[in-house]
């Protein structure tokens, strides 16, 4: 399979995977903002419990992004959807998303790399840090206490949010994690926040918008 070349538009499309094809959507920057160099790639929760590019938490980030200036690449990972392959316990799932940054990087040559993950999907992209080297990172209910989180290596720019009446992620079980990491990141804590934020999208877009928007080529980082 031959993949496409990046779209200039707002598009679905499928790349070639490890395993066989993968869907994939790619979103254009919106709003008054100005384009920046950058693309974004976002990871989903669990595959097995019905996780998919759509999620609403998933589709939150990246329209939050994208009012940012920035582009976002949604995908789902093998099984999901029409990409092929079986669940692979998120070994697999680092390879594909490693596939589809590697379009991404030969396609946007000189631009920076954000990967974004929500609950399993931060847990894929965080094990897959080390070897793709993205310029940035935002972990969403990252897993920690139910996948093995041992040798990340997470860019100097990294965001955690965390809902602190997480059901299915344990908000103590992150913070202890991150308490233990010898790793520079930004936490958020989010009260009265389930694990989907159900009723805390609009503040979750907040959080990201404000977590992130200094990593922007020309922003102003002062403290003034």
């Amino acid at each position: 399979m031959h993949n496409p070349p990046f779209p200039q538009e707002s598009a679905a499309l499928t790349l070639d995977g490890p395993v066989g094809p993968l869907d994939v959507a790619v979103d254009q920057p919106t709003g008054d903002a100005p384009v920046q160099p950058i693309v974004a790639v976002i990871c989903h929760p669990l595959s097995t419990e019905g996780g998919t590019m759509h999620n609403k938490v998933v589709t939150m980030v990246a329209t939050s992004l994208r009012a940012l200036g920035i582009t976002t690449v949604r995908f789902n990972f093998r099984s999901v959807g029409t990409s092929a392959g079986s669940f692979d316990h998120g070994n697999g799932e680092q390879h594909d998303l490693a596939a589809v940054v590697a379009w991404v990087r030969a396609q946007r040559p000189g631009q920076q790399l954000w990967l974004a993950g929500f609950s399993f999907g931060a847990f894929v992209s965080l094990k897959a840090a080390a070897a793709l080297q993205p310029d940035a990172q935002i972990s969403i209910a990252p897993p920690a206490g139910r996948w093995d989180f041992d040798g990340i290596q997470p860019p100097a720019q990294w965001l955690v949010v965390q809902g602190e009446e997480d059901e299915i992620v344990d908000p103590q079980a992150v913070y202890h994690w991150l308490d233990g990491l010898d790793a520079p990141h930004a936490l958020v804590r989010m009260p009265d926040t389930s694990h989907f934020f159900h009723r805390k999208l609009i503040d979750l877009r907040g959080a990201l918008t404000h977590g992130v928007k200094h990593w922007l080529p020309g922003a102003d980082t002062g403290t003034a």
